[in-house]
C-alpha cells in the first residue's frame, strides 16, 4: 500500500509541476502583449521617419516619447476610437505602457487606421502624460502651421507645453492632429 501511494504522489507532483501555475500563464500573456505593443511601437516610428526623416534626431534628443496605434470608427453621428501604445523615457530607458480611447460626435461613415507619436521635450512633460493622463479635449484640431517649420519638429504639432505630437495615417504624416476626445492613460493589467 505504501508503495502505491508513494508511485500515485510521485506521478501526481509530476504531472502538476508540468501543468504552469496561473501566474506563470498570466506572466506569459503580459509578455506577450508588451511585446506586440513594442512591436508595432517600432513600425509606427520606422513609418515616421520614412516620412519626415528628421524626426528620428529630435526623438533621440527629446526626454522621451510616446507611440500609439490606434483604430477608430465613425457611424452615423457616433465616432469612437481605441488603441494601444508605449512611453518611453529616453534617459532611464522605462517603458510605460497605456490606452487610449475616444467619443465624439459627427456626421459621417468609415474607419479609420492611424498612429500617433508624442515627443516630450523634458521630464515634467513625460511625468505628466504618465501619471495624468492626458486628455485631448482642450487641444482639439491643432495644425502644422505651429511646428516651427525648419526647426526639429518640422512637421509636428504643438499640443501643450514640452509636447508635441505626429499624427500618421495611412497615406503619410497628417497636417492636422484630430485628437479631440481622446483620453490617454496607463494600462494597469501591462505595467
Amino acid at each position: 500500500m505504501r508503495t502505491l501511494l508513494s508511485v500515485v504522489a510521485i506521478a501526481l507532483g509530476s504531472t502538476l509541476a508540468l501543468v504552469p501555475s496561473a501566474e506563470a500563464a498570466d506572466a506569459n500573456k503580459k509578455a506577450e502583449a508588451q511585446q506586440a505593443i513594442r512591436k508595432e511601437s517600432q513600425a509606427t516610428l520606422s513609418k515616421l521617419y520614412a516620412a519626415k526623416p528628421g524626426a528620428k534626431a529630435a526623438i533621440q534628443k527629446a526626454a522621451g516619447y510616446a507611440a500609439f496605434d490606434n483604430f477608430g470608427m465613425n457611424l452615423l453621428v457616433i465616432s469612437t476610437g481605441s488603441g494601444k501604445g508605449v512611453v518611453v523615457d529616453n534617459a532611464t530607458k522605462k517603458e510605460t505602457f497605456m490606452k487610449m480611447v475616444s467619443a465624439g460626435v459627427g456626421l459621417g461613415l468609415g474607419a479609420k487606421d492611424f498612429r500617433v507619436v508624442f515627443v516630450f521635450e523634458n521630464k515634467a512633460a513625460i511625468d505628466n502624460f504618465i501619471n495624468s493622463g492626458w486628455d485631448a479635449d482642450a487641444h482639439a484640431e491643432a495644425t502644422a502651421k505651429a511646428s516651427q517649420k525648419g526647426g526639429a519638429y518640422e512637421g509636428a504639432i504643438s499640443v501643450a507645453p514640452g509636447v508635441w505630437v505626429y499624427q500618421l495615417t495611412e497615406t503619410g504624416l497628417a497636417l492636422q492632429a484630430t485628437l479631440q476626445g481622446t483620453k490617454y492613460y496607463k494600462n494597469d493589467d501591462l505595467n
